[in-house]
């Protein structure tokens, strides 16, 4: 162990999100009691709690990665972790959601290496599942009784509102052929930047911050969301499949505008040109096109750039969480987890 382990007691990023998981689980399964048996079921399968036939099961429940940036943003205010348990719990039902609903839309039949539910039950029902994690979501906030939990659901339903304008854009740039870089950030910030600004917001509040405080630490998550969305972009075209659960090159077999593939399109260079034409057909990519179409990303600067704008992102994010003045612990944790956000490899 180092001194400053020593001396701050400080937690790998691995160890942080193990911690958040940890703390969140017991909660969320207690809030799940509530959903109706055949949402419960879905969701259950969903979080990893048992199979398709509701044996419990030992399977990858995701990251957790909302919950423990809530947990933390209280500390960092001054508060105890435990007091934003409502707030860890309340941004974790809302991102499932989110994502029960994208794999209906995408199409996905794989998450955190299994089927998605979707796949195991049916569209339908997979919806009405995260129809119904979305409610629950705030009922968990208004049952809290905790001080902050008016003024933090009114958050929560911003931040969802943003997520859905921001998923409506990215749907709708799949029959566009105009889209530009601008458009592309404005959608990456709504979709995934405003849930983890809400996340870090909603634990500060609930940690006791005051108005400063939760902005800021509301300006972290949101670039910090940004960062884990242009790395979550690349993983969609690079990333290793027995890693991140997904099939290689998923996004662009789909031909989807991620945050590369319009850097890439917008770029005016021959490799751009001929993306654009594979991008133009009317069919999803096969053969061997998606392998050239991430060549091609590579080749525009695509690849560069969205890595360049996560560091710069990342650096951002730490200018403003330093601004706020967290104990020694919480900056070094958030620090870290900010790292493994913006540089992760699943």
């Amino acid at each position: 162990m180092s001194s400053t382990e020593e001396i701050t007691g400080q937690r790998s990023a691995r160890e942080v999100l193990a911690w958040g998981r940890d703390s969140v689980d017991p909660a969320l399964r207690e809030a799940a009691e509530a959903l109706p048996a055949s949402m419960r079921r879905i969701a259950g399968y969903h979080f990893g709690w048992w199979d398709e036939d509701g044996r419990p099961t030992r399977t990858d429940g995701g990251k957790a990665l909302r919950p423990a940036l809530a947990l933390l943003a209280a500390e960092a205010v001054g508060g105890a972790p435990a007091a934003a348990s409502p707030a860890a719990v309340a941004v974790e039902l809302v991102h499932d959601f989110s994502l029960l609903h994208d794999d209906v839309m995408d199409g996905d039949a794989t998450r955190r290496h299994r089927p998605t539910a979707w796949s195991v039950f049916g569209s339908g029902p997979a919806v009405l599942a995260g129809d119904a994690l979305l409610t629950l979501a705030f009922d968990v906030l208004a049952a809290s009784g905790h001080p902050a939990a008016p003024d933090g659901m009114r958050m929560l339903s911003r931040a969802v509102l943003d997520l859905v304008g921001g998923q409506s854009a990215d749907i709708a740039f799949e029959d566009r052929s105009d889209v530009d870089l601008r458009e592309c950030l404005s959608m990456a910030e709504r979709k995934t930047g405003a849930l983890l600004g809400c996340a870090c917001a909603l634990g500060a509040a609930f940690g006791g911050g005051d108005r400063e405080q939760v902005a800021g630490l509301r300006g972290f998550g949101e670039r910090l969301g940004l960062a884990f969305q242009f790395t979550d972009d690349l993983l969609g075209i690079w990333g290793d499949p027995a890693v991140t659960g997904k099939p290689v090159h998923s996004d662009l077999v789909n031909r989807k505008k991620s945050l590369p593939v319009v850097a890439a399109l917008t770029s005016g260079t021959p490799a751009g040109e001929e993306l654009a034409a594979l991008y133009r057909r009317d069919r999803p990519l096969s053969g061997t096109e998606p392998a050239r179409a991430a060549e091609l990303v590579d080749i525009a600067g695509g690849r560069a750039w969205s890595r360049i704008r996560a560091d710069d992102l990342l650096a951002q994010a730490l200018e403003l969480l330093r601004s706020i003045g967290p104990p020694q612990r919480a900056a070094a944790e958030l620090t870290a987890l900010a790292r493994l956000i913006a540089r992760r490899d699943h």
